[in-house]
């Protein structure tokens, strides 16, 4: 049976109160919204009220309902998939990429659409996935082949639509029933025959909702060590009941590695890949990750079993770890990384699953995979910088990425602010946008904000149980980054940058906050765009003082 259309919405204007259904052509019951509640109606009644609905529209699927708090009000707005594009079958399953999504206001208030609007175009930007079946039973996009085959609970870092479950969940709605489920990254799916069997050849990329944001508006780790621009990317061959995958990671770098006891718990040994180099303060960064770096909490051992590989046939064998990998922003640099080393571990699935007999074959694999990660780059790039991803190709190469860089700028510094709180309101639902949403940010970990507004405020009123207050002093000062040889400067050639970050302090009889406090500080400095779009004129004088009083700003923090 052929993916379609198999959602219908209804709505009843008179007598009040506004009322909402849902019909599926899989199932006799509906759901019924009405007054903020949600419930199950049976056949018979539905039968008994349907004749006072009239028909809205038909959809793909349920997303499930945003929530949105005003205020003084709650906006309420059941999202649908109203188009999508077939990406390609895997196994039983079809996997679909959303295009257009339409929001309908279960109070009936037509100004709920200008609230939502960027949110929309979040949904609609080509980016979110999923996956159909026939059989009721749909692969889960969130899961890698390696964790298919252990578990089939949905990993919550890709499941994207997460808090637009939780109005149904409230009322006690199996979501499984109704909802689909969203991915955000890329998916690419091609067919390959090999002899007379066909092989489907993969790149999934997935990228985790913990940290997401746009690439000026999140970066680096927060509290819990979760990292901006966390993307897991699996490159995945299925033939017949035979499954090999090869599993990489990237995110932004850590400037604290808790972040890896998580990795480690996940996905085994880690193998580090900085891409970090000399130019623009990236050799600040380095530093700062190299004084905070704890060698036993990282692994430099990878298995030669690199890649997970099962059939019915024999016993599967597990990828025991990861490369991961990071550049400045996790696109470029890390997108011909990872390029490469998969198809450096191309040749090893192949051969795994006897598909290395004729080499024309396996050239044939190389081009498909070679050319869809270069698709996969291009996607993960569009998320978090606006554009496709860099190749630093001569010629046309050239023209082409400086267009793209013009573009990244425009978009980072003019509509990214938007965009960003779209993803949070996409996340984080009606948690958002409140005094209570401000209070629990400060009081609770970011995993706790998808918490329902009763149980936030209820653990916001009872802090005290948990939380102790610590009266801290924050200095703040500022300093001419750019001012040339006016380091040097008669007027000021006693004074330099070491008499408000370093000595004042101390001489205010604050020698504590020479401490662990500092680091914010060093770490704000050396990300700091002023340190790296200093006037070429004088950038040598300012590389060098900074790079000494700094040194010694991170010699004071970690030593």
């Amino acid at each position: 049976m052929a993916f379609s259309k198999g959602y219908r919405i209804y709505h009843k204007l008179d007598p009040p109160p506004y009322s909402v259904i849902v019909e599926t052509r899989n199932r006799d019951e509906c759901l019924m919204f009405e007054s903020g509640a949600v419930a199950v109606l049976s056949a018979a009644e539905k039968e008994a009220i349907k004749n006072s609905y009239t028909k809205m529209m038909d959809a793909y699927g349920i997303l499930g309902v945003l929530r949105l708090n005003l205020g003084d009000s709650m906006l309420h707005s059941l999202v649908v998939a109203a188009g999508c594009s077939s990406v390609g079958k895997v196994q039983d399953s079809e996997v679909f990429r959303v295009t257009s999504t339409e929001f309908v206001s279960l109070k009936n208030d037509p100004s709920d659409e200008d609230r939502i609007a960027d949110v929309r175009k979040v949904l609609n930007s080509g980016n979110f996935y999923f996956a159909w079946s026939s059989s009721g039973i749909s692969m889960d996009l969130s899961l890698n082949a390696h964790r298919r085959i252990k578990e089939d609970t949905t990993d919550n870092r890709f499941f994207w639509n997460q808090s637009l479950h939780l109005h149904l969940k409230h009322y006690g709605v199996n979501c499984d029933d109704w909802l689909l489920r969203l991915m955000c990254g890329g998916v690419e799916i091609r067919t390959i025959y090999a002899g007379h069997k066909q092989a489907k050849a993969c790149v999934i990329s997935r990228l985790s909702s913990e940290r997401a944001g746009t690439r000026f508006n999140v970066r680096g780790a927060n509290d819990d060590g979760q990292v901006a621009n966390f993307v897991e990317t699996e490159q995945v061959i299925f033939l017949d009941d035979q499954v090999s995958s090869f599993i990489q990671i990237r995110g932004s770098i850590p400037l604290f590695w808790e972040h890896f006891s998580a990795l480690r718990r996940l996905y085994g040994k880690q193998v580090i890949i900085n891409l970090l180099g000399m130019k623009e303060g990236e050799h600040m960064l380095i530093a700062l990750a190299a004084a905070n770096g704890d060698p036993n909490k990282s692994s430099t051992l990878f298995s030669s079993s690199s890649s997970s590989s099962s059939s019915s046939s024999s016993s599967p064998r597990s990828q025991s770890g990861t490369l991961r990998t990071n550049c400045l922003d996790c696109l470029d640099r890390t997108n011909s990384v990872q390029a490469y080393f998969a198809l450096e571990m191309l040749p090893k699935q192949l051969e795994d699953m006897g598909l290395t007999e004729k080499p024309q074959l396996v050239a044939r694999f190389q081009e498909v995979f070679r050319s869809m990660w270069t698709v996969n780059g291009d996607s993960v790039s569009k998320i978090y910088a606006g554009t496709g991803a860099l190749d630093g190709k001569a010629k046309g190469g050239k023209l082409k990425d400086g267009a793209r860089s013009v573009t990244r700028t425009i978009q980072n510094n003019f509509f990214d602010s938007s965009k960003q709180e779209a993803i949070d309101i996409l996340r984080l639902g009606s948690t958002l946008n409140s005094d209570l949403a401000d209070k629990a940010r400060a009081l609770l970990t970011t995993s706790s904000l998808y918490a329902s507004p009763r149980v936030l405020l209820g653990m916001c009123q009872n802090h005290q149980k948990y939380t102790r207050p610590k009266q801290i002093r924050v200095s703040v000062g500022t300093w001419n980054v750019n001012g040339g040889k006016q380091f040097r400067s008669i007027a000021f050639r006693n004074q330099t940058l070491n008499d408000w970050l370093l000595d004042a302090p101390m001489k205010a009889g604050l020698p504590e906050f020479q401490g662990e406090e500092l680091s914010d500080s060093v770490s704000s400095m050396c990300c700091s765009p002023e340190l790296v779009y200093l006037d070429s004129s004088s950038h040598g004088v300012e590389d060098d003082e900074l790079t000494s009083i700094l040194g010694r700003a991170c010699s004071l923090v970690y030593n």
